[in-house]
């Protein structure tokens, strides 16, 4: 009776895991058709004729196919657990409608806030540490680099250059817009609203033409500048001094002599360039006529070096330059650029080069003590003579101050006349030649 209790409950189980298999394959059977027969249905709503409306936006067609593939895909994935469940043993339980997160729309939503480019030259906060208490930001500006010369070229090599018939163009209109501005600043008063308003107009596209004019030649000025780099200047001086020049350029240049604009403005940015170096370059200003000799001057030099293999003599060059040895000299000397005393020398720059240099007007030590012993021995002798001769003695020779004094002025002092002051100095002197006085002066005179 046991055994055959035991056999009818274990049929019992059996049969109940395979009733709730069947319920579970019938019920994924059934969503499956109703998910293929809406996936049909939407496919059949698509095909057919669009309508007017359908036909002037396509995208709302569209967006019903995309939404009816997501409930055919999420009705494939219970047919598929289904599926698997019939190999399992048996009595276990399948959810087959569990449901499924879909997570691509959110995943697809940072993915793009995180590869979206900044615009260049956007200003970028960020956080160097959120676990202080006190956090530290830092800004950056998206584009930039720490070499503003790159940052320069790249941004200037953005303007595309220039034809010949695009310069005239340019330049006529420059031409026009000055004619304008000065018939505003002449006539402003007499002209008409419109007149007045066309002239505007003028000037303004003038204005633009000239921009454009100057920024499609800037890189003209950056490799007229290449050549100066070295002689005293950073090199973004040396541009900006040349784009000065440049827009003088630009304000004189005569687009009806057929010449190119960069002909006309490379002698316009040289000029500007070779000024600002003669006043700017250099600790100890030379007139710009000098420079000029200067700079001739080393160009023969080097020349002449590299023919003769030897540094030229001031004869051989002033038959150059057609001058005198003398004036060779001369320049060659302006020509010379100074350095601070405060320059390091060797490897570990310890000594500067200033500890080279002898001061002439130190006083030597030696010197220092023997002087201070002679001025005391002075004053021991002094001592030993009268008020009144010792005061004419100081005044005289000037002992106190070092500000010699003469009879007349000494006289007036002690209240007498200058014969009487120089009788005094005479007897005075003639005490202090006495040897018991003198000797002890005469090893400060050896």
């Amino acid at each position: 009776m046991a055994t055959r209790a035991t056999s009818s409950a274990t049929t019992s189980k059996a049969a109940a895991a395979t009733t709730k298999t069947s319920a579970a394959k019938a019920a994924t059977t059934k969503k499956a058709s109703k998910a293929t027969d809406d996936e049909v249905v939407v496919d059949e709503a698509v095909k057919k004729p669009a309508t007017k409306t359908a036909a002037k936006a396509p995208a709302k067609a569209a967006a019903p196919k995309k939404a009816a593939t997501k409930p055919a895909a999420k009705a494939k994935a219970p047919a598929k657990a289904a599926a698997k469940d019939e190999d399992e043993a048996e009595g276990d339980k399948v959810d087959i409608d569990a449901p499924e997160v879909d997570d691509d729309e959110d995943s697809d939503k940072e993915d793009t806030s995180k590869d979206e480019k900044l615009p260049t030259g956007a200003i970028v906060l960020s956080m160097a540490d959120e676990d202080d208490e006190v956090p530290v930001y830092s800004a950056a500006i998206t584009g930039a680099t720490a070499d503003p010369v790159k940052d320069y070229l790249k941004q200037i090599g953005k303007v595309a250059l220039l034809n010949a018939a695009e310069e005239v163009e340019l330049a006529m209109r420059i031409e026009a817009g000055l004619f304008a501005e000065d018939k505003l600043a002449s006539e402003g008063d007499k002209l008409s609203p419109t007149h007045k308003r066309e002239l505007q107009w003028v000037a303004r596209d003038g204005q633009r033409a000239k921009s454009h004019l100057l920024g499609a030649n800037l890189r003209l000025v950056v490799s007229l500048a290449k050549r100066y780099t070295g002689r005293g200047m950073q090199f973004l001086d040396l541009i900006q001094e040349g784009n000065l020049g440049l827009i003088r350029a630009v304000e004189k240049f005569d687009y009806t002599k057929g010449f190119k604009f960069s002909t006309y403005a490379t002698w316009w940015i040289r000029q500007a360039i070779t000024r600002a170096m003669a006043d700017q370059a250099r600790t100890i200003r030379i007139p710009v006529h000098m420079v000029e000799v200067i700079n001739k001057l080393a160009r023969v030099q080097r020349q002449m070096l590299q023919d003769l293999g030897r540094e030229p003599t001031p004869e051989e060059l002033s038959r150059e330059l057609d001058m005198t040895p003398e004036k060779v000299v001369e320049v060659q000397k302006y020509g010379r650029e100074p350095i601070s005393l405060h320059t390091p020398l060797g490897e570990d720059g310890d000594s500067e080069f200033g500890d080279l240099i002898e001061d002439t007007e130190a006083v030597v030590p030696a010197d220092a003590v023997g002087f201070t012993m002679l001025q005391k021995q002075l004053e021991s002798l002094l001592d030993s003579l009268s008020e009144r001769e010792a005061g004419v003695i100081r005044m005289r020779f000037g002992l106190g101050d070092g500000m010699p004094k003469t009879l007349d002025q000494i006289g007036d002092t002690f209240g007498v006349t200058r014969e009487r002051i120089r009788q005094i100095e005479s007897k005075t002197m003639a005490k202090l030649r006495h040897p018991s006085r003198s000797q002890s002066l005469r090893d400060y005179l050896e």
